[in-house]
């Protein structure tokens, strides 16, 4: 599932080439996670302004509201001048004076849902509760370590909630929490600051080099110029059950929490 660092990616491999183009045409292929929301006709002649991110939203701004785009758990952006016809699971194509924006998702859980602005019903409904940005200045160590002492969740399921802070996906979370030293069921609650100070840090330095090596492609995820990342080939845990950790030796561990897996080093992670 792309998650924080693979759209990240994405917009950055998105925002120079789209925008200032302008919408020619709309292209809607079989149903999405949700409905467009207004008639593909009503996006034509808009220009596009910008291209930012909220958590795992990409928001497309045009110079009258906004497109938030969700990627799901297997979709993925590219943007060219000279695509191919759309295939059996290419869903939606923003055709522009610049290029075609096209949404690839074969299991058909990503979005393209259109908004007036961040104020609409749709808006706050799907970007309202989302917790901090990670990357941004306003993650804030007082305001995550408050979080964390209201929360009696196991840690690593507090980070993939996402209602505290954003993108801590299922891969990152494992990595941040061995950097950190904190074991994945750890209650949130019961960490000591120090602790905290290293995990505050460890997700900020886990997911920027995650965005510097592209992302983590696991299946098919690449970005819009059709690129794959490479995080997931220096995970110190991920994906690692029964190997030696890099740092102690000890064979990494594997456990279920909440159907998801989490890989961690019994020794480094005593905590």
């Amino acid at each position: 599932m792309p998650e924080l660092p693979e759209v990240e990616v994405t917009r950055l491999s998105l925002v120079d080439a789209i925008a200032g183009s302008k919408i020619e045409s709309v292209v809607v292929g079989k149903p999405l996670r949700w409905p467009l929301g207004c008639d593909p006709d009503v996006l034509v002649g808009r220009h596009i302004t910008g291209l930012r991110r909220r958590g795992k939203y990409l928001l497309v701004d045009m110079d009258l509201g906004v497109l938030l785009v969700h990627l799901g758990m297997s979709g993925s952006l590219r943007f060219s001048q000279s695509l191919p016809p759309a295939g059996v699971h290419d869903h939606f194509d923003l055709v522009t004076t610049q290029g075609v924006l096209r949404l690839h998702d074969p299991r058909r859980f990503g979005a393209v849902v259109y908004a007036g602005s961040e104020s609409d019903a749709i808006a706050v409904k799907l970007l309202g509760s989302l917790g901090m940005e990670p990357l941004s200045d306003a993650f804030l160590f007082g305001d995550f370590q408050v979080g964390m002492k209201k929360s009696r969740m196991p840690v690593k399921q507090l980070l993939l909630g996402g209602r505290l802070v954003v993108g801590v996906g299922n891969i990152y979370a494992s990595e941040v929490l061995f950097l950190a030293g904190i074991r994945p069921t750890a209650n949130s609650s019961r960490i000591g600051r120090g602790r905290v100070q290293k995990l505050h840090a460890a997700i900020k330095e886990v997911l920027a080099r995650a965005v510097a090596m592209g992302g983590s492609t696991l299946r098919d995820f690449t970005n819009a110029d059709g690129a794959n990342g490479h995080f997931q080939t220096q995970a110190n845990v991920y994906g690692r059950e029964g190997a030696p950790c890099h740092v102690c030796r000890t064979p990494i561990r594997l456990l279920r929490q909440g159907q998801r897996s989490s890989y961690f080093c019994p020794q480094c992670q005593r905590s």
